[in-house]
């Protein structure tokens, strides 16, 4: 993925893990936690204040990138992230032969698809052109979505996992264009149709269920979670993290904040 970086915290954190430098050891009252913009550091920087009146000063780090966030937890250099579903987490822990876990599940953020040049999925032509995530996770969720509107069938065997290749049925002859998952949005206008996750859609404007042509259901699998060390899970000031973002007051803001469903909490 193309590592894209908002703060030069994150350009730190990429040297400290390229050359094993020494770095600042987190204080037990200290929080670093990485997150993508929105609504991960946004719902983080809301419970700022809370953790404060708990002894614990938070830090929130932005990235656009979904892999060095984890890298990060796993170099010590950060006390956790918020910005990943459950199984992506998975999947990055099977490749890198890692050891995060989740100290809890927050929210689901619909996927959806979305057109700049159609509104209803009837009008897609034949040999229409999707762009999906590649990341091997979100690829497959994204034909999930497709598979579950009747638009494709999947091999039976490829699971979450799913890409191109495992398409056994494919009555519109879609195509499809695998994209970094920052950049579909960007790249709408040069698609019939592009299927981006919330924390992207949501900085560029697009509601799930305002615009979205197909839209994933409430009952999704792909919780956003707390993600840290194993072993770390129980520690008093993620407990706290945990505990903050589970509060009424994160449930009462996102539906006062997203009333359309974009982000839906699972507490």
């Amino acid at each position: 993925m193309k590592r894209l970086m908002k703060i030069s915290v994150v350009v730190l954190s990429v040297l400290l893990l390229a050359t094993g430098c020494t770095k600042k050891e987190i204080s037990e009252n200290e929080l670093v936690v990485g997150a993508t913009p929105e609504p991960h550091a946004e719902l983080l920087n809301l419970i700022a204040p809370d953790l404060e009146e708990a002894g614990y000063k938070l830090t929130v780090v932005e990235f656009t990138d979904y892999v060095i966030p984890n890298e990060a937890v796993l170099a010590g250099e950060l006390d956790a992230n918020y910005f990943q579903h459950l199984p992506y987490m998975e999947q990055f822990n099977a490749e890198r032969k890692s050891d995060l876990v989740s100290a809890g599940g927050i929210h689901i953020e619909p996927i959806a698809l979305y057109s700049s040049k159609y509104s209803s999925i009837d009008e897609f032509p034949d040999g229409a052109k999707i762009a999906i995530p590649n990341d091997p996770t979100n690829e497959g969720r994204a034909l999930l979505l497709l598979q579950s509107n009747g638009l494709i069938k999947l091999d039976e065997k490829s699971g979450l996992t799913a890409t191109p290749l495992d398409i056994v049925e494919n009555p519109k002859n879609l195509m499809f264009s695998e994209i970094e998952a920052p950049s579909l949005p960007r790249i709408i206008q040069d698609v019939d149709g592009a299927i981006i996750n919330g924390n992207y859609a949501l900085p560029a404007g697009f509601n799930a269920n305002k615009d979205g042509i197909l839209i994933e259901g409430a009952d999704s699998p792909y919780v956003n979670i707390v993600a840290v060390k194993a072993g770390n899970e129980n520690l008093p000031k993620i407990q706290a993290l945990v505990a903050a973002l589970k509060s009424e007051k994160v449930a009462k803001y996102i539906k006062e904040r997203y009333p359309n469903g974009d982000v839906i909490p699972v507490f």
